[in-house]
């Protein structure tokens, strides 16, 4: 597995559509394989189990939690892993450019970053880190969910709730999988 080295691997998509468990599936992937592996999620993200990446069909992973990439960058100087994964990128603190920044600096010392990121808010917008990590990307995977109304590929993760935060941290009991055209529907009868 060593054509990863210092390598971006990007899983981007809806909610529930498997970019948690392909970051997941990775990273245990590296550590068997012989390479040592750490995961990190952002500490806002507080579903689920406070110092584990769990997937929404619950299978889990040891993480570290981080607020930005200067904090992640403090681990991976102390801990020297060959491989990091990173959950709900978006969700890390602090400018895009920042971030993109630390990320190169990671690729450049040969460690293989894999992220997993949702590409767009509840409203269809693109979450801006995910937007600039994509094109960067080395290996660049888009995961669909199941549109909850009518079976086709997911495009959007719909925030059920009239709430119009941009960040609302959640899983199935505020969010739900919807295509293109349920989406455009829902939307239509909030307007």
């Amino acid at each position: 597995m060593h054509q990863y080295k210092g390598k971006l691997i990007v899983h981007t998509g809806s909610m529930f559509s498997g970019k948690t468990s392909s970051l997941e599936k990775d990273v245990k992937r590296f550590n068997i394989a012989g390479y040592k592996t750490i995961a990190f999620k952002p500490s806002i993200d507080n579903r689920y189990r406070k110092n584990e990446i769990v997937t929404h069909d619950l299978t889990s992973m040891d993480c570290i939690l981080v607020n930005d990439i200067d904090e992640l960058l403090d681990y991976v100087d102390e801990l020297e892993p060959d491989v990091i994964g990173i959950d709900e990128v978006q969700f890390l603190k602090g400018p895009v450019d920042r971030i993109i920044s630390g990320i190169y600096k990671l690729l450049n010392k040969d460690i293989t970053v894999v992220v997993a990121g949702l590409d767009m808010d509840y409203t269809g917008t693109p979450f801006e880190i995910v937007k600039e990590l994509m094109p960067i990307a080395d290996y660049l995977y888009k995961h669909h969910a199941v549109c909850i109304k009518c079976g086709n590929d997911a495009w959007v993760s719909h925030r059920k709730s009239k709430d119009t935060e941009r960040i609302k941290i959640g899983a199935i009991n505020e969010y739900e999988p919807l295509c293109r055209k349920c989406f455009l529907e829902e939307k239509s009868k909030t307007e």
